[in-house]
């Protein structure tokens, strides 16, 4: 067990067998097992009925600029889920390496803990500005063709920053769909890491 933010979160090994918890992710769900690379995974919640957020993700209200209220769909097209859904997508689309779950976040935050499973893909990355954009989007699939890209055997991709008040999610999502991303590859879990906090679920240190 690791402590951060304020929170006890459950470092990530090899799955073994279940054990009964009373505090289960739904209702005859305790665990999820998840397979990333040759490596498999084990989500659960906090057991600790006790435990609280405490610094940076307790705060209610950040300044607006910067920290404003995201929405939940950043791009026209784009699906907003939540933790069950993401859940669901490392299951179904990481676990068969047809999909990606990006932390879009600076490699500071990325580096105090993430969602298991997540790769950091800083939301700067992705921007037009940046020179190396085309070679983060073959790398999820794309292929140029004629000055563009086709994006027909491009990843499934869901995307997160810190929470409701971050923008790094959605300009990385933005980024993304003027890049010619499709829409409907692109999931956006706006609750972050704060809200996968609050439910007390298992998080890693990359």
């Amino acid at each position: 067990m690791r402590m951060y933010f304020g929170i006890t979160a459950v470092v990530i090994g090899l799955a073994g067998p279940a054990l009964a918890q009373d505090v289960q992710i739904t209702d005859g769900f305790a665990t999820a097992n998840v397979t990333v690379g040759t490596t498999q995974i084990t989500i659960s919640r906090s057991q600790d009925t006790n435990a609280v957020i405490s610094g940076e993700f307790a705060k209610t209200s950040r300044p607006c600029p910067e920290f404003c209220i995201q929405p939940m769909i950043p791009a026209v097209g784009v699906t907003p889920v939540g933790e069950l859904e993401l859940i669901t997508f490392l299951q179904e689309k990481v676990d068969a390496q047809t999909g990606l779950l990006i932390d879009a976040r600076v490699p500071d935050w990325f580096d105090k803990g993430a969602i298991p499973g997540a790769i950091n893909v800083p939301f700067a990355a992705l921007a037009a500005e940046n020179p190396y954009q085309s070679e983060i989007l073959r790398a999820l699939g794309a292929v140029v063709i004629d000055g563009g890209f086709d994006f027909s055997g491009a990843m499934s991709l869901m995307v997160y920053g810190n929470g409701p008040w971050d923008a790094q999610g959605s300009r990385a999502v933005q980024a993304l769909v003027a890049a010619g991303y499709p829409a409907s590859l692109i999931q956006n879990y706006r609750g972050g890491l704060e809200d996968w906090l609050h439910l007390g679920l298992s998080t890693v240190r990359p």
